[in-house]
């Protein structure tokens, strides 16, 4: 692509790179010049306009993001994500149900390294997305870019994207007590959560903050995710939530994350239903590690703790005000 200033007399079926204020109005930028276009800009006195000057092998900027959105989602049904149509060299990417957007980091990173012009834009990886909400936009910068680097593109594309629904279809929340105390408010917050994804919230159960009554209580749960508050914060591998999961028949997998808030967390599975401890911060509505973790298991993906241990980059999260014990005070 070739670009410039040249003659009006000679740019037509070039594009205008700078929309041009006409009598009759404004002559906006991305136009294709047809000779009536050149009349209106010659009867406005321009002796010269900046036009892209597309060379063979160049591929105009719709068409590019089109055939590299194709690319990318060979099988949009399939990917759990839809096309939107190309306007201005962009096509985004929206979900087409709740889920998780699963991102190849690499195929992306390849994509962007073929050509300055071509570029892809995702969000985080896994990160979750309401219906309709947009997982990716992908932008030609430039009018036009060389056939060639948009074929290199397309063959990096295939796997880079796809959105993981939800799969589970019910959890329960259970609370400890202490003493003669109430629940302390977090099913409000988790109730939340689970609404966000889709998931039905069976009826909460509190029971007393010992090992034999919480085991029972998780024993008899008929939630396909168990999710246990306790109102004593988890302090230890062997606190009293792990180990009445232990006595309930289920085995801990992990403990502790390098995600703040939401470093006391645990999971682990009862059979083959995941059952996570959920940190305190979990009482407040703000985003912590427990949503990371949760929102992968509601939608069937396995965590393993070297993937939590790999949480810690970016996990510095914004402190709730509400938070007892300040990081500083």
């Amino acid at each position: 692509m070739k670009f410039g200033p040249v003659p009006v007399a000679e740019a037509a079926g070039h594009i205008l790179a700078h929309s041009e204020a006409l009598p009759s109005g404004r002559l906006r930028k991305g136009t294709v010049l047809s000779p009536a276009n050149l009349a209106s800009l010659e009867a406005a006195g321009l002796p010269e306009v900046v036009v892209a000057r597309l060379e063979p092998g160049d591929v105009a900027e719709d068409d590019a993001a089109a055939r590299l959105a194709h690319a990318m989602l060979p099988e949009p049904e399939a990917s759990g994500l839809r096309i939107g149509k190309a306007a201005t060299g962009r096509v985004n990417l929206h979900a087409t149900h709740i889920g998780l957007v699963e991102v190849d980091a690499a195929r992306i990173d390849a994509i962007n390294a073929v050509h300055p012009m071509i570029t892809v834009a995702t969000v985080r990886p896994w990160q979750s997305l309401p219906e309709r909400g947009m997982a990716a936009t992908i932008k030609i910068i430039s009018y036009a870019v060389p056939g060639d680097a948009l074929e290199a593109a397309c063959a990096a594309a295939p796997g880079a994207l796809i959105l993981r629904p939800v799969t589970r279809r019910s959890a329960q929340l259970i609370e400890t007590v202490i003493g003669d105390g109430a629940p302390q408010k977090g099913r409000r917050a988790v109730a939340g959560r689970l609404q966000r994804m889709g998931v039905p919230m069976l009826p909460d159960v509190a029971v007393p903050h010992d090992i034999a009554p919480l085991a029972t209580a998780i024993s008899q749960s008929e939630a396909e995710v168990i999710l246990i508050l306790t109102g004593s914060a988890t302090s230890d591998l062997y606190d009293t939530a792990p180990e009445a999961l232990r006595a309930a028949g289920g085995e801990v997998t992990h403990f502790g994350m390098p995600v703040d808030p939401g470093n006391l967390l645990f999971f682990g599975k009862l059979g083959e239903r995941p059952v996570i401890g959920l940190p305190g911060c979990a009482r407040s509505p703000a985003l912590n590690g427990a949503d990371w973790v949760l929102e992968r298991m509601l939608c069937g993906i396995e965590v393993s703790p070297r993937e939590i241990s790999a949480m810690g980059v970016g996990g510095l999260l914004k402190e709730p005000p509400s938070r007892p014990r300040p990081r500083e005070s």
